[in-house]
């Protein structure tokens, strides 16, 4: 196991108030979870780019889940031709009410393919983004796939894997979410499975990080985009409901110098019931930073299926109901937030309150960090 020094960690108080942070009012649950009054957030910690683990980089964390002993799997989203195999990893995190006190490595594994090999690491093929841990101890992991022509083109995919990275078996998703040309018709090159969550009664939900090709245009700074939240079944494999997600404009504009045009996207879904999740709007404007808001999506009865819908503009639907439970504009609380990507429930403290885990991917970029944020989930 590796100890990593924290390169800073501050105790923050209770978000009380509307500004800058947005917390709404309590909201519960309708398949008799815990309701949420709020969220504080206790502290932070950072691993710096360029840390190795056995030789190997760590970094590009997308996704992480807390394992039943306590501690996590998280996945790296390396697609592999550039820093090593598409891998997982196992860590150790230590947090209590007041602050968060270190990350530790304790394994990387190697993903396998179906044929039993660890995929390429010369060649991009993969791009993990989501990972839970599955009802019988397995895993599952979604993958961005990788867009290009001929042996370059990666459908795609959620898969059941072993803890020790052995291929299980792939899910049945729609061909609708497949790539195509990139321009016509299918899915957007880098915006497909990144969210991934698994509910109590063990259904499997991903989604497509921004709209289809069908479904209109992406995120701009004039208006929003609408993602689809893909129901699968882990006892037949396949894909039984679709529900549309409406994604906010982009927020922020990149800074004149950026290099890059803004973007905005569902990068998280967390289970918080059978028909309730925590979802990560994460927002990013090149020279500025990011935008992260979490909100509380809710599949209600009357909740559209919209599996039938062969494109979703000018579609009459009834969305996910949404709830914005956070805000974190840029710097929050003192701290700069950086890309999260993943969310994960964390260990309940002493007072019986859940808490919530946040993970940004650092894109193995020098001017960022692996941050963890870890929040106190405040009973309604």
């Amino acid at each position: 196991m590796l100890p990593l020094s924290c390169s800073f960690s501050r105790l923050l108080g209770t978000v009380a108030s509307w500004g800058l942070a947005c917390l709404l009012t309590a909201c519960g649950s309708s398949d008799g979870s815990e309701g949420i009054g709020g969220l504080r957030l206790i502290g932070d910690y950072a691993i710096k780019t360029k840390t190795l683990y056995e030789g190997v980089e760590f970094g590009g964390i997308s996704g992480i889940d807390r394992a039943q002993d306590g501690t996590y799997w998280a996945v790296s989203d390396e697609r592999g031709g550039e820093r090593g195999h598409p891998r997982f990893y196992s860590l150790s995190l230590d947090f209590d009410a007041t602050r968060f006190n270190s990350v530790s490595i304790r394994k990387m594994v190697f993903i396998q393919g179906p044929d039993g090999k660890p995929l390429s690491s010369t060649t991009r093929t993969v791009d993990p983004e989501g990972i839970r841990v599955a009802p019988n101890g397995n895993l599952y992991i979604s993958s961005e796939g990788n867009f290009g022509t001929g042996a370059a083109l990666y459908q795609p995919f959620v898969r059941e894997i072993r803890t020790d990275g052995r291929f299980v078996r792939a899910f049945d998703t729609p061909n609708a979410f497949n790539y195509v040309d990139n321009s016509t018709t299918g899915a957007r090159s880098n915006k497909l499975f990144e969210a991934l969550a698994v509910t109590p009664n063990g259904m499997v939900f991903t989604a497509n990080e921004d709209a289809l090709i069908e479904d209109g245009p992406i995120t701009s700074l004039q208006a929003g985009s609408v993602v689809r939240v893909l129901q699968l079944d882990p006892a037949s494999g396949k894909s039984v409901a679709q529900y549309a997600y409406p994604l906010p404009a982009i927020p922020v504009d990149k800074a004149p110098t950026g290099a890059f045009a803004p973007d905005n996207g569902l990068p998280e879904l967390l289970a918080v019931s059978n028909t309730e999740f925590f979802a990560v709007e994460r927002a990013y404007a090149d020279g500025v930073g990011n935008t992260i808001r979490l909100v509380l999506a809710t599949l209600e009865a009357d909740t559209t299926n919209v599996q039938s819908f062969k494109s979703l503009k000018g579609a009459s639907y009834k969305p996910m109901k949404k709830q914005l439970l956070l805000e974190m504009p840029i710097t929050y609380q003192g701290v700069k937030i950086d890309n999260i990507e993943g969310a994960s429930w964390g260990p309940r403290l002493p007072n019986g309150n859940r808490t919530l885990v946040l993970v940004a991917d650092n894109n193995f970029a020098d001017n960022q960090v692996t941050q963890f944020l870890a929040f106190e989930v405040l009973p309604q």
